[in-house]
């Protein structure tokens, strides 16, 4: 890939794509493909094979996904299972019939069975049940390698497969009801800073440990990738380190000033125990993320609720 190379990268709008795009001109790449949703449907495989046909692009970043949190993808099962399947199925195969150079599947870190050993390591796919609240995301997810997997191995593609940790940062979800961990408890607890709340509820027993990996970093980990990385096995992205959803929500209100107390509520789903990757193949390439959580939150929190304010 250089700098006069025809880009494409689907879903550019959404957190992971937008940070791509950041990433790629910030180094003076300029020839970028991107479509909205309403210019082009990901899930129209006419509307997909004929775009391909027209724009023909060299690389393509298949970041374009839908996604949510917990409640979303336990309420949204059979959209969340379609959707992810017919944009990634569309997107692969047209890149195999226009001859695209090669192609970069974005993944997550979900497609490991519920009780996995820790950290996940890549070959532990498919070796156990899924955590069944995010299961169809999961599925498609898993698809998507496989996709990869049969079109290097049935024509040769250079498709390859990248499953990052939990992203947070700069174009994320605050939608109370759809949204991941890091922007719901920074909502939550700014929002109850700023009312004189004397208590926060946080869904679940706060005890899961979760890894955070801030998106800048994963659009690096993705343009390092698409210049160094030309194996078939799928590549774990993170950070190696781990937090408890208690010590997540501690952290948060450290640097929105909150002194309150969280109550936790344990009807509300937990998912997963423990999800932290295995990041020894990048590691060993010499890639390694830049941004702390601490650093990394305190900059999403003053871009998104002090600047804005």
């Amino acid at each position: 890939m250089i700098k006069t190379s025809k880009i494409y990268v689907a879903g550019h709008n959404g957190m992971v794509g937008s940070a791509i795009v950041r990433k790629l001109r910030s180094v003076g790449y300029d020839n970028i493909l991107v479509r909205t949703s309403a210019e082009l449907d990901l899930r129209n495989q006419a509307a997909v094979d004929a775009f391909f046909a027209e724009e023909k692009p060299e690389f393509v970043f298949l970041a374009a996904a839908k996604v949510g949190g917990i409640m979303a993808n336990n309420t949204f099962r059979a959209e969340f299972l379609y959707d992810n399947l017919m944009i990634e199925s569309n997107i692969i195969h047209a890149s195999y019939q226009n001859g695209v150079d090669k192609l970069l599947f974005l993944g997550s870190s979900c497609i490991y069975p519920k009780l996995a050993p820790q950290p996940l390591k890549e070959e532990y796919l498919l070796t156990g049940p899924l955590e069944p609240t995010n299961e169809p995301y999961a599925i498609a997810k898993i698809a998507g390698i496989k996709l990869c997997e049969a079109y290097r191995d049935q024509y040769g593609c250079n498709f390859i497969s990248a499953m990052p940790t939990n992203l947070y940062g700069p174009g994320d979800n605050y939608d109370l009801e759809k949204s991941h961990v890091i922007p719901a408890l920074l909502q939550k607890i700014h929002n109850a800073k700023i009312n004189g709340d004397k208590t926060v509820e946080i869904w679940g027993s706060g005890n899961p440990r979760r890894e955070f990996l801030h998106v800048d970093d994963l659009a690096d980990a993705c343009f390092y990738l698409m210049h160094n990385y030309e194996e078939r096995p799928f590549v774990n992205i993170g950070t190696g380190k781990d937090i408890s959803i208690r010590e997540l929500a501690e952290l948060i209100a450290k640097i929105v000033g909150y002194q309150g107390e969280f109550v936790f509520n344990t009807e509300k789903p937990d998912g997963t125990p423990r999800k932290l990757l295995d990041v020894s193949i990048l590691t060993c390439k010499q890639w390694s993320p830049a941004i702390s959580l601490e650093e990394g939150l305190r900059c999403v929190y003053e871009e998104k609720f002090l600047v804005s304010a």
